[in-house]
Formats: C-alpha cells, structure tokens, sequence
C-alpha cells in the first residue's frame, strides 16, 4: 500500500543519515502495522468483510511513532475477524500461511505480522494482544514477540488486557522497536507514566546466576502440552540453570473455571457487537466466529457476565502470587504445534475455540509483560517457543532475559525462502 509514499519516506530517511541527523535508530526501517492498528487515511477492515472500510481520520499511538521515528510503514497486516480468534483465518483475506509450512495456521490474531517476519518482509512488525495473539503467533512462526506490561505502549483505543508489542526475527530488532512505541501518548487513559528506558542499549549483560526462576509446564486447564513443547520448554530450563539460575519447577495456578471465565466474558462482548449489526452486515462475518460468540451468549444472565469477570480477577490474582517468588516464569507459549492453516482453531470447534491460549491470557489479565522466543524445531522443521514471564512493570527485564536465552538456544535453523516457479 501507499508505494510511492513508501519510496518517498524511505529517500527522506537516507537524506538524514546522510547529514548524520536521522529522526531515530530506526530512520528508514522497513514496518509492518496490524490493521486494527490505525493509520491515517486508510481503511481498517479488522479482518473481516463486515468491517467499514471509511479512511481513518489520524494514526493510532503506535503507528504516528514509527512513523515519527522515520520508519517506513510498507504495508498493513492481517487479521482474522474482530481479532478474536487465535488463527489466521479471516472472511476478507481468506487464509494467512505460515511460511515455514504452507498446510500449516499462523495462530493469531497477528497472523499477517507472523508470516509478515517470517517470510522476510521486512525486520520490525507490530501487532496486538489481548490474550496471546503476538505470542502465540510468534511461537508457531518462529519469532520473538513481547507482550509488554498493560500501558508501556500507549494505545487507543485502550482495554482491559489489550496491547500492542513488537514482532521480530531478533531481540534486539524488538528493544530497537520499544525504544520508539514506548513514547508517551495522552490518548491512552491506561498509559504508564513514561520512563525513558533505552531498551536497546541496555539489553546485554543479564548475570544467570542472579536469577530464581519457576518453570511451569502443565497449565492443567485447556489443551495438554505436546511432547515437543514440554521439551523446548525443560531445555531451556537446563540451560538457564547450567548458566547459574536457580531454577524450580511450580505448579499451576489457573484452573479451568478461570478460563472459562475468560471465555464467557469475551463471548458476551462479541456477542454484543455481532447482535447489533443489521443482518445483511451480519452474514458477513466468518460465520465461525458468529456461531463462537452466539451459541451460548444470548442467553447469558447479568450474573452469568459478572461472574466471568470476577473469574478473570481471580486469574489475575493468581498469576501474580505465582510469580510473586521468582524473578522470571519460564513456561511453553502454546501448549500445541501448529495446527492447520484452513482451521479457525485447533479442533476447529466453535464451541470450544480458545483451548489452547491456557499460557498466555493470564498475564494480560494481570498485565505482566511475557514474551516468546524461539528455542528449537520438531524433526519435521517447525518451531518451537517458549514464554518467559516477569513482574508488572519490568519489560526490560523480561527483553534481558530473553536476549540469553536467544544466546543459549541450540543453533537456529534457516528461515524460510520462497518457492521458486
């Protein structure tokens, strides 16, 4: 989208270096944005073919940074509808392909970023979160994601859980990334008061032998852990304690009601949302995703709402006493392999359609900054990643970590490249 405007920003950007006065590290980058992420003068189908597709009027938080840090926005990326399915399955776009294996789902809901980095279109993407949907893409594509702390990068509009955090091949790609998102903005009324961090420089240097860190393999809610994730995810475990960490296994704090709760409450939203629309624009929507948030919603109580959101506090509370003993949580990001490409979910059952966000809803309920970071491939050549947790606030901590990790991993295998016809 928008070639000569691209072409234009990407010559402004040499110019500066040229002068030695670029706008930031990032001046001349190559970006990708998630659509709901907004910018202005664009449509934002929200992926799906019911969506108003009106030019925004200004650029959401995210995207008037990178643009302010001289990046060049190269395109905007995929979703599936309302963002509110783990898949790469959409009714606008049809289907997002990971690229390490083409029968193969991106997970989601940043699914166009995922397969955006991985396939090499560029080195920083942004997506959003509010349940997994930059970490679990990024394990089942390979990447680093983060999922900052609720607030640290601004957003509008905001919501309970929801972020935005970078997507990339690399760590440091992502502290370079923080450095600009991570800027102040007064539209976002859940913000964290800015502190200026310089993620990037900071990130090496994380002394193991400092660290106390849990180890949680089995969440015991939702779908059991594959053979392959509990193996990255004890791997990693050695290697963090070989390099001096103290590391102890911990058992699971969330149980199948929390989930539930989880489910029942974001039903009811969408439910709300879907109820609303006239019919024609109604059966424009997946109708996966109809039948996931109408099967049960419409006859749902006050009390039965309320009770799913008091089970989302009690999620919240529980994973911050989980943590509260360790520096560092270190668990699988998604229980399961990626599953396959045409399926809005693995089992592809819209009466139980997020069985598998057990490791990562938690910490945007109690809004924790976790990231996922590839470790290791099957036999058969898909990666496998795993999540690292840290405190409320501690986002630099949480990158530090991750970037020894990164140094620890076994040797990381090529990434893909494009079929020759």
């Amino acid at each position: 989208m928008h070639r000569d405007a691209a072409l234009a920003a990407a010559r402004d950007a040499e110019a500066r270096w040229r002068a030695g006065r670029p706008l930031s590290a990032i001046d001349g980058v190559p970006v990708t944005l998630k659509e709901n992420l907004y910018t202005q003068g664009d449509p934002a189908p929200l992926g799906t073919a019911a969506s108003d597709l009106a030019p925004r009027p200004a650029d959401a938080p995210p995207c008037a940074r990178v643009r302010e840090a001289g990046c060049v926005i190269v395109g905007k990326t995929t979703m599936p509808d309302f963002g509110m399915l783990s898949s790469g399955l959409s009714s606008i776009h049809g289907v997002t392909r990971n690229p390490w294996r083409l029968d193969r789902n991106t997970s989601g809901s940043s699914s166009g970023a995922a397969a955006a980095a991985a396939a090499g279109y560029g080195p920083l993407h942004v997506g959003t979160d509010i349940g997994g949907s930059v970490r679990l893409p990024a394990t089942h594509c390979g990447l680093f994601a983060l999922k900052p702390s609720l607030g640290r990068v601004p957003i509008d509009p905001p919501y309970m859980g929801r972020i935005a955090g970078p997507m990339t091949r690399t760590v440091r790609d992502a502290a370079l990334l923080m450095d600009v998102l991570a800027r102040p903005d007064e539209r976002d009324f859940m913000s964290l008061p800015y502190q200026p961090t310089d993620y990037a420089a900071r990130l090496d240097g994380l002394d193991a032998k400092r660290l106390r860190i849990g180890v949680l393999v089995d969440m015991g809610a939702g779908l059991p852990p594959h053979p392959s994730v509990v193996a990255a995810c004890e791997a990693a475990a050695r290697a963090l304690e070989a390099s001096g960490a103290i590391v102890e296994p911990i058992r699971s704090f969330l149980t199948p009601e929390m989930l539930e709760g989880f489910n029942v409450f974001f039903e009811a939203r969408s439910f709300n949302d879907v109820a609303a629309m006239p019919q024609d624009l109604r059966s424009k929507v997946l109708p996966f995703v109809v039948e996931w948030c109408s099967w049960r919603a419409g006859s749902f109580s006050g009390a039965d709402v309320i009770t799913a959101y008091t089970r989302l506090m009690a999620m919240r509370e529980a994973a911050v006493r989980a943590t509260a003993h360790f520096d560092y949580l270190l668990s699988p990001t998604s229980p399961i392999l990626p599953y396959e490409a045409e399926s809005a979910c693995p089992g592809n059952d819209p009466h139980d359609a997020l069985p598998h966000i057990a490791f990562t809803v938690a910490w945007n309920m109690s809004e924790q900054p976790a990231a996922s970071i590839n470790w290791d491939f099957t036999s058969d050549g898909l990666p496998v990643g795993v999540q690292l947790v840290g405190r409320r606030f501690d986002d630099l901590g949480v990158m530090r970590l991750a970037r020894l990790v990164e140094q620890l991993r076994p040797p990381q295998r090529p990434w893909p490249q494009p079929r020759r016809r």
